[in-house]
This record gives structure tokens, sequence and C-alpha cells, in this order.
């Protein structure tokens, strides 16, 4: 990887896409194998390699549970040995962009995932770190807080130059967030290239879900599937590269009256089992 580059490294479950993670932050030894992370050895020299990046995992807090996010904050910032003034300006500042600031001396048991995972980023960036490793950071999460966490992931690295490492199930993360994907199946790295070449190689569908305001009387277009229908609720796939997402939902609201509409990706797993047959086929 460059330095500020933003990179995918997705798989399906059990993949090892975790454990990798875990060993180039130097917390699991690898039994076989050489990896060198900003030119240290992860798992023989983890306290040197600690003050240079930092690590997010969405299904494991490193914020003390019963205290609020400001006390982990000041204990980091000793663990770290950041000189005082220095620690409180890129506190306020993170502070300040991740919009933190209520929910500072809230016990964290007591914040939504949400504004958990906003300051648990936040955390992770006090010491300034020159990477940054997320394992699936918006697992569970909104449609609106996700949005929020990427662009706030993307600022900082526009801003700072970090580097991102990225594990994530969620299509929509690794669209915005990434530039470059690898995909591993099984301990091989199967894919390993652009995000817009993946999108427009393989991330050829949408799901459209609505909720009507009427009975469903069936939709008919080209590159448009009923996935299930129940009365005044349908799910759709539409194929974009044969009817564009504009012209569907367009069409369905020029036919329908629509109380709810929402437009997703595909699930990551279908996407990486299309490269993954692909591959087979090669």
């Amino acid at each position: 990887m460059d330095e500020g580059e933003r990179v995918a490294f997705i798989g399906p479950n059990g993949a090892g896409k975790s454990t990798t993670i875990k060993i180039l932050t130097g917390i699991l030894h690898p039994t076989s194998g050489n990896a060198s992370v900003l030119g240290l050895v992860p798992w023989k020299q983890r306290q040197q390699l600690a003050y240079q990046i930092g690590a997010v995992f969405g299904q494991k807090s490193q914020l003390w549970y019963h205290l609020p996010p400001v006390d982990s904050f000041d204990l980091l910032a000793h663990i770290y040995a950041l000189e005082p003034a220095a620690y409180h300006e890129r506190r306020a500042m993170l502070v300040e962009l991740f919009e933190i600031g209520p929910h500072l001396q809230t016990p964290v048991r007591k914040l939504s995932l949400g504004e958990r995972m906003r300051c648990e980023i936040a955390a992770s960036l006090l010491h300034r770190p020159r990477i940054l490793f997320l394992d699936e950071p918006t697992i569970g999460l909104d449609v609106v807080v996700k949005q929020r966490i990427r662009d706030l992931i993307l600022e900082l690295n526009q801003q700072e130059g970090v580097t991102v490492f990225l594990t994530s199930h969620d299509a929509g993360d690794v669209e915005v967030l990434c530039k470059r994907a690898m995909v591993i199946n099984h301990g091989e790295v199967i894919y390993d290239g652009g995000v817009t070449e993946l999108k427009h190689t393989y991330l050829r569908t949408k799901i459209i879900s609505l909720k009507l305001a009427v009975p469903w009387q069936g939709f008919d277009a080209p590159g448009v599937t009923v996935l299930k229908h129940t009365g005044y609720g349908v799910k759709l796939e539409v194929d974009t590269t044969v009817a564009p997402i504009e012209q569907v939902t367009s069409g369905l609201l020029s036919r329908y009256s629509i109380v709810d509409i929402n437009i997703d990706n595909p699930q990551m797993e279908a996407i990486i089992a299309q490269i993954y047959n692909a591959a087979q086929v090669v």
C-alpha cells in the first residue's frame, strides 16, 4: 500500500479479514509468512508500531464501557505519551469534527451505536496515526449515520493523508471510502484492483424496497425483477446495466403513490461470490 491510500480488504465470512488486521496490528502472531507495516514487523515490534497506527473494531470497543468518552481519551493520551497542550488541541479538533461534544461526559453504555462509533474513531485518531485500520466500522448503523461516518473518514484522509485499510461487508463502505479493493478467499487474493472497475464489473444491481399507499399491481420494465411483494410492500432488483436506477424510480413514482422508498446495494457476499466464480472459470 502507498501512503495515503484507501484500500478495502474484503472476502466472505471466515476468509481471514479480521485475522489479517490483528496480525498487521501486532495482536496476533502468524503461523508462517512475513509482513511489514511502516517498515516494522508487527508481532515483533508491536510497541513501536502502536504509536503510528490506529484501529477501530466495529464489534469491540476500545472505550471504557462505564466511563464517559473523555476519560478514555485522557487515558489514551497518557498511554501514547501525548504532550498535554498538543493533546487538548487535537482532542478539541476531533470533538468538533466528529460532533461529539454533547457526548463527552455521558457514560459509553448510554450512547447510541452511532454516537459511540464516532467516539471510537476519534479515539483512534488522537495520536495522529499514519495508518487507520477499520474492521466493520459501520456495522449495525442506520443509513444516515453510515454516511456521516464515511464522510468523516474521507475528510481525515484528505486533510491528514492517513492511510485507510478497511474490511467491511457493506458494499457502500467499499464504494464510498476506497479506491482500491483486494478480495481474498481461502487465503488467496482473487482480485486486486480499482473499486471503480469492481463496481462496473460486478456491482450491476440495486435493490429497491417500496412501501406503497395502494396495493401492488405489478411493474413491467426491462432489467427489473420482483423479488417479493406482500400487499402494500415490494422489493425489486434492478440490473443497472439494462435500466438506469433513475429511470426505474421515475417510472415507479409516476405509477404508484409511494409512502417510503429505499435503494440498497446487494450484499457484499453476493458480489464476492460473483468475483470468486469468475476466478474459478478463468
